[in-house]
This record gives C-alpha cells, structure tokens and sequence, in this order.
C-alpha cells in the first residue's frame, strides 16, 4: 500500500502550465521593480536599503 494512496493518472504540468511560466515573469516583474525602487535617490540613503548596505559592508 502506497503512503499517499492511490496514484491516479491525471496530467498535471500539461494543463497547468500557463500559470506556472506567468507566476515565474510575476516574480520577475516583483523582483526587478524592488531592485529599481531601492536604487531610487529617495531611497539610496534610508538605512534599511539592503543593497546600499551591502555595497557598504563590502568596501569596509
């Protein structure tokens, strides 16, 4: 007997696959808009900017 029961024959990757390629280019989309709003001028001296704090660190 298997842990998970039985196993049925049903395609997942076929008809999900839309939303698997549009979930990874939101994350894109997310990743790319943070990365350009924390390098704004605005931003570039708040202290809780992780980049700027990071290229900080590095050059200490």
């Amino acid at each position: 007997m298997s842990l998970l029961g039985r196993k049925w024959p049903a395609p997942i990757m076929k008809p999900m696959w839309p939303f698997y390629i549009s979930g990874v280019v939101i994350l894109y989309g997310v990743n790319s808009m943070a990365t350009a709003m924390a390098n704004t001028d605005e931003h570039r001296n708040d202290p809780r900017n992780h980049i700027v704090r990071n290229k900080t660190q590095a050059a200490h």
